[in-house]
């Protein structure tokens, strides 16, 4: 039996995302790209750990906001926030299956933007126009508005800025950009938050005040 999608080569393995058998090749080569492919696709799964193997760090080229510094001990201090944004996006995506890294990243990239400008005294703001990357953005959005309200009910001197929210938000958005193949169809970062933050997915992390305080 030929590949169905080559029309040359002998097909032999099964796609899951096809329903039927395929070449090598066009499994290699179309995997995240025309072909949807399921997270539990034992090649797909050996082509992501093979990637982590040879995962080499951004070029500054390709780094989001390359000329923000993201202090080290920022996600440590505020790590119960952080989780808190990816069970947002694990969430999202759990709602809208077709969801994928592009999406993820479009929706921080937007999000940044926005708190970016708040931090700066000004207001902006862009959502993605329609699709998952808009329901990530207002999911992340809401997200941050709660645990501010919270904040606030808890009272005290504390409050959580935007300037550093635009950080929390450029950290995410790097790592998206690392851990992500770049394949259209990949949903290597979101599997990468999965594996970091399991217990999120189905439990939300309880809020606390975070460890920045404001002057």
């Amino acid at each position: 039996m030929l590949c169905p999608i080559c029309n040359k080569r002998k097909a032999e393995r099964f796609c899951p995302a096809k329903g039927e058998k395929i070449c090598a090749v066009c499994c290699g080569t179309e995997r995240e790209v025309t072909i949807d492919c399921p997270v539990d696709c034992s090649y797909l799964i050996a082509a992501h750990r093979y990637e982590l193997k040879q995962n080499k760090p951004l070029p500054v080229s390709e780094v989001p906001f390359p000329d923000i510094d993201v202090p080290r001990d920022l996600i440590h201090l505020n790590r119960s926030l952080v989780s808190g944004l990816a069970f947002a996006i694990l969430k999202c995506a759990s709602e809208n299956p077709s969801a994928n890294d592009v999406d993820v990243i479009a929706a921080l990239q937007a999000l940044a933007e926005k708190f970016r400008t708040l931090g700066s005294g000004i207001y902006y703001e862009k959502p993605p126009a329609g699709g998952p990357p808009q329901a990530i953005y207002a999911a992340l959005d809401k997200f941050i508005e709660d645990f501010k309200q919270q904040l606030a009910k808890q009272g005290g001197p504390t409050r959580l800025k935007d300037s550093d929210i635009f950080l929390f938000l450029v950290f995410l958005l790097r790592v998206g950009r690392q851990q992500t193949n770049g394949r259209p169809k990949s949903r290597a970062y979101l599997e990468f938050l999965r594996g970091q933050f399991p217990r999120t997915v189905a439990t939300p992390p309880e809020p606390e005040a975070p460890r920045i305080i404001a002057p």
